[in-house]
């Protein structure tokens, strides 16, 4: 006998992002294409352009506290608090042992390394400078684990090492243990410190892939054919998931219910990306949704503003969307930059608002759009009004080969 599926809503939202620390500025900021990116010295490596946070550090925890652990887990305990406060949710309403915190990252350590190293060097190399705090900082739990620490949280927590999918992955990971009956709670979401890091600024620099600009503001730039490459960003958002039914008993605000979602692997290059099995992985979350293309009405791509990137997800776009008049893509990267771990919840969460305000947000930096880029509907620059928004795909994909599509749609009591 088949049981039924537990249905999973969004019911709080926190976040931190380049260009604003909640939610409604972070929207309000979308929908005038404000970027605030802005040019960073990196030790050894030099000026870049890059996404930095500001955010009430101390709002959740004493600055000796931050002190002690990390960037990323200082973006995540505000980030989960902040979500906690949106979903007016009292944390004791569920038995601690039974909510889960997961939380999605590219990368992890290399900021508290290359800080210690540098140490180091000071002391001619002398490893009793190094700190004892090393360990603790560069295990991948770490965020996942500093929000339990402070809001003490004794059900499971743990890292999804997903690249730049990651974010997407986390959502999966929780509506999956909800559906499982594992927890009855999740923190779910994606954290990105690389800017912190003059070693992913260095690599993507090597790769031919690190973006430059005179304006910072205009540095990431998806589909312009003057696009030359990715801004890194640091950045977090962390959602509050429940179930439906126990969302309704809350009497919670309900952004959005997640009703489909994919992930697959190219196996194809370290770093290229795939555009066939991009539309692969989106026809499988549309599936799993019970939803046919044409009822999507926003999808939110993953573009980051490299040449290969762009025209393979744009060629799955046109494949898997042909045919869908009213289907609109956008983009979020141009205005934030690649926040790597959090840049598919970042994304998302700057989408969910079409569903009450019947705005899409555009893709900004477009003056000579790629030909290779050309697919329907693109919202370029400026916003556009669009009645009875209610569904979102939000494309994540990642280096080695991984690719993730989830879908929410606009809940809708009766």
């Amino acid at each position: 006998m088949q049981r039924d599926i537990k249905r999973i809503v969004i019911s709080g939202v926190g976040l931190a992002a380049p260009n604003a620390d909640n939610l409604k500025d972070y929207r309000e900021k979308l929908l005038r294409g404000e970027s605030n990116i802005q040019q960073i010295d990196l030790r050894y490596f030099g000026q870049a352009p890059a996404g930095i946070c500001s955010f009430p550090e101390t709002k959740y925890r004493k600055k000796k506290e931050n002190k002690k652990g990390t960037r990323a887990g200082c973006i995540a305990v505000y980030c989960a608090n902040e979500a906690i406060a949106d979903a007016n949710l009292e944390l004791n309403y569920y038995d601690k042992a039974r909510i889960g915190v997961y939380t999605g990252l590219t990368e992890h350590g290399t900021v508290e390394t290359e800080n210690e190293v540098y140490n180091i060097s000071q002391y001619d190399y002398n490893v009793a400078y190094w700190t004892h705090h090393h360990n603790p900082r560069t295990v991948l739990n770490n965020p996942a684990g500093e929000i339990t620490l402070n809001l003490g949280i004794t059900g499971p927590h743990y890292a999804i090492g997903a690249a730049c999918a990651a974010g997407n992955a986390s959502l999966i990971q929780g509506v999956q243990m909800l559906q499982l009956g594992e927890v009855d709670m999740a923190l779910a979401g994606g954290i990105s410190e690389s800017t912190e890091s003059f070693g992913i600024f260095a690599s993507f620099k090597a790769q031919g892939a690190l973006a430059e600009a005179d304006d910072p503001r205009r540095a990431s730039r998806p589909f312009d054919m003057g696009r030359n490459g990715i801004v890194v960003s640091e950045g977090g958002c962390v959602f509050v998931l429940e179930t439906l039914e126990n969302a309704l008993q809350r009497g919670s605000h309900i952004y959005a219910e997640i009703v489909g979602y994919s992930m697959n692997s190219d196996a194809k290059d370290f770093v290229l990306p795939f555009g066939e099995r991009q539309s692969e992985c989106m026809e499988a979350a549309l599936k799993k949704a019970s939803l046919k293309p044409a009822e999507i009405d926003i999808v939110n791509t993953h573009a980051t503003g490299t040449r290969q990137g762009d025209i393979e997800e744009c060629k799955a776009i046109s494949k898997t969307f042909a045919d869908c008049p009213t289907t609109y893509i956008n983009n979020t990267k141009s205005i934030i930059g690649h926040a790597m771990g959090a840049a598919g919840v970042l994304e998302l969460a700057g989408n969910l608002p079409s569903f009450d305000d019947n705005m899409i947000h555009p893709s900004i930096n477009v003056t000579d759009l790629d030909p290779q880029c050309q697919v329907d509907n693109l919202v370029l620059n400026e916003p556009i009004e669009r009645r009875g928004i209610t569904t979102i795909l939000n494309n994540s994909f990642g280096m080695v080969g991984i690719n993730s599509a989830v879908i929410v749609k606009k809940f809708e009591d009766g």
